[in-house]
């Protein structure tokens, strides 16, 4: 989860943030980092180019997106689908 940690600041351009100072299980929106719209999109595209993942269904977004345990979940989930 480390690597997913790395990979949503650089994306996201969160200068100020290490990947230790996001917690696996922290929400990525609202409470948590504090996370946006325009930040949801950005991880959608994190998710396409990286790792070569794309959400079928738009309303699971929150859902996948809800921590960084989460979206490292969908990730392994879709890949082993994908074989």
């Amino acid at each position: 989860m480390a690597d997913l940690k790395v990979q949503i600041i650089q994306q996201l351009n969160l200068q100020e943030v290490k990947p230790e100072d996001i917690e696996n299980d922290q929400p990525l929106f609202k409470e948590g980092l504090g996370l946006d719209s325009i930040d949801a999109l950005e991880l959608i595209v994190l998710l396409q180019q990286h790792h070569n993942v794309r959400i079928a269904n738009p309303e699971d977004g929150p859902e996948i997106f809800y921590s960084v345990r989460t979206m490292a979940e969908y990730i392994t989930a879709e890949k082993s689908k994908q074989g």
